[in-house]
């Protein structure tokens, strides 16, 4: 117990001082808002600063000059914006629908308990502790039509001949969907399991001696019983998506073209190719506002959902 000696003399130290137990208190959290401060209050009122300046982080020694709204104007003008947002949006809505249909499914499954299920478990977790870019690294491999191996099952199955996946303006998308489903429904698969084992065996008993169809019982009693877990994981995932980058940057680069340029490829290529620093800031912010404004109306809802 040696480093609880330190804080039990600080406390002793202020008892013996005369100070409230309001002010002791604060003497152990004010370190930890403080660094809070410094860590991720700062740099946002600072993004905001920025957003609203021509500042280009390249050019440290350029005046830095008042810009109003400019930036702001610019991203609400910008058809490429729209269609990099747009492109996030298709990303985001199919990655977190298969990720839900697929992860509970596999929650339904490893519920069951039967020989081995506790390795399948592991192994159907590994994928989501892996790095993003090496996952994205291993599937271009994997997609590559002469060294690849995804050719060779999709025509097994009955495919249509040697294809590039990542090089379709209409297969590409849903290749970094493919991809990130892959890796991050066991998240949400971990989650839900979590929820079914929650699950009181009593009410499946009570429902039974009712005569309710498997059908009924997982309509009324288990779905409505995990919904709570699922909705949280539905949120992370979300959140996650909007941020993702390494995974697509070493997948597609955002090509062909510009199908797969989401909203962080962009930013990134804002802020540290093209330096427009006071853009990519408001860049940064809108996004920021859009997250954080959906994300506070879902947790309102979930609330909701809880309170039933």
């Amino acid at each position: 117990m040696p480093s609880s000696v330190p804080a039990d003399r600080l406390a002793t130290a202020a008892v013996s001082a005369g100070l409230s137990d309001r002010v002791i208190t604060w003497l152990f959290v004010a370190p930890t808002i403080v660094l809070l401060l410094a860590i991720n209050i700062f740099p946002l009122f600072w993004t905001i600063y920025l957003s609203f300046t021509n500042f280009r982080a390249n050019q440290p020694g350029r005046a830095v000059e008042w810009v109003g709204l400019d930036n702001y104007r610019s991203l609400f003008d910008s058809d490429a914006v729209w269609s990099y947002l747009q492109n996030t949006a298709h990303f985001v809505v199919w990655s977190i629908t298969l990720q839900v249909l697929i992860g509970f499914g596999l929650a339904l499954l490893l519920h069951r308990q039967f020989r081995g299920h506790a390795t399948l478990t592991t192994l159907i977790l590994l994928p989501m502790m892996l790095s993003p870019a090496l996952v994205g690294l291993f599937w271009r491999y994997l997609f590559d039509p002469q060294a690849g191996i995804f050719n060779y099952v999709v025509n097994y199955f009955g495919g249509f001949g040697t294809f590039s996946m990542l090089s379709s303006t209409q297969l590409a998308p849903w290749a970094i969907i493919l991809v990130d489903t892959w890796m991050w429904a066991p998240y949400v698969m971990l989650l839900c399991l979590a929820g079914l084992r929650s699950v009181p065996p009593y009410l499946y008993e009570a429902a039974e001696v009712d005569r309710a169809s498997r059908l009924q019982q997982f309509w009324h009693i288990t779905l409505p019983m995990v919904m709570p877990l699922l909705m949280v994981a539905v949120l992370f995932r979300a959140i996650e998506c909007f941020k993702v980058f390494d995974m697509v940057i070493e997948l597609t680069s955002g090509g062909p073209g510009e199908t797969t340029e989401l909203a962080s490829l962009s930013l990134k290529r804002a802020a540290f190719e093209k330096w427009r620093t006071g853009y990519a800031s408001a860049f940064a912010i809108l996004l920021f506002v859009v997250v954080f404004g959906a994300s506070n109306l879902y947790v309102k809802y979930l609330n909701r959902v809880k309170s039933r």
